[in-house]
C-alpha cells in the first residue's frame, strides 16, 4: 500500500467516525496546499497548523522554507496526531482541541506569524469558532494572519462575527484542481483608524 493510499484510508476512517470534525472525506490536494501557504516563507517565523490531518499543508509549509522546528501542529484526532509526530519529529505536535488554544503556553524560538487552518468551521457552533479565532489571535503577532479554506461559496466566517472580533477577511483565490474545489481566505486584524483630535 502506498503512503498516499494509506493517508486516504486514514482520512476516510477519521471522517466516518467524526464527520463534523474532519473537513473532507479525502486529504487536501497539492493545489490547495500551495494556495494556502503561498504567503508563508522562512521569514514568517513560527507557524501553527490547526487540524493538519495527514500533513499535506505541513509538507507545503516545509517546501516554503519553514523550519520543521518552527511548526506547531494542533490535531484533535489521536490517530492523526500519532502519525504527525512520527512524520515530523522536529515539529511540536499537540493532541488537543483547537478551541483550547488560549489555554496553552507555547515556547517558540520565533514569534508566531501565521495560523494555517484545515478545520471545518462551517460545521462548528459559533461559540467554538469564536474560541478558535480568539485563541489564534491571542498567539499571533500583530501583523500575523490566519489562513482558512472552504468548500463553500463565501468566507466561512460571517461578516458580523468578523466585525465583533475586529477582523477582516481577504479572498486569496480559488482552486478548481482540488477535489472538491476550494477557496482560501486570509483573516487578519483590522487596522485601527487614527482618532480625530479636535483643534
Amino acid at each position: 500500500m502506498t503512503s498516499k493510499t494509506a493517508d486516504a484510508l486514514l482520512f476516510f476512517r477519521a471522517w466516518l467516525s467524526a464527520p463534523f470534525q474532519v473537513a473532507s472525506v479525502t486529504p487536501s490536494g497539492r493545489a490547495l496546499a500551495s494556495l494556502m501557504t503561498s504567503e508563508i516563507s522562512a521569514d514568517t517565523g513560527t507557524v501553527i497548523e490547526l487540524g493538519p490531518g495527514t500533513g499535506v499543508f505541513t509538507e507545503a509549509l516545509l517546501n516554503r522554507g519553514v523550519r520543521e522546528s518552527d511548526l506547531i501542529l494542533v490535531e484533535y484526532g489521536v490517530d492523526f496526531a500519532r502519525e504527525l509526530a512520527m512524520r515530523f519529529p522536529a515539529a511540536t505536535t499537540l493532541q488537543i482541541d483547537a478551541a483550547q488554544l488560549r489555554k496553552i503556553e507555547l515556547q517558540t524560538s520565533a514569534p508566531i506569524g501565521a495560523v494555517v487552518s484545515g478545520l471545518p468551521l462551517l460545521s462548528m457552533p459559533v461559540r467554538k469558532v469564536i474560541a478558535i479565532l480568539e485563541g489564534a489571535f491571542s498567539l499571533l503577532r500583530h501583523d500575523g494572519a490566519f489562513y482558512q479554506f472552504t468548500y463553500g461559496p463565501r468566507c466561512p466566517i460571517p461578516r458580523p462575527l468578523l466585525d465583533r472580533l475586529g477582523l477582516k477577511a481577504t479572498f486569496m483565490g480559488r482552486t478548481l484542481a482540488n477535489v472538491p474545489p476550494a477557496a482560501v481566505y486570509r483573516i487578519s486584524r483590522r487596522r485601527r483608524r487614527p482618532s480625530l483630535v479636535a483643534t
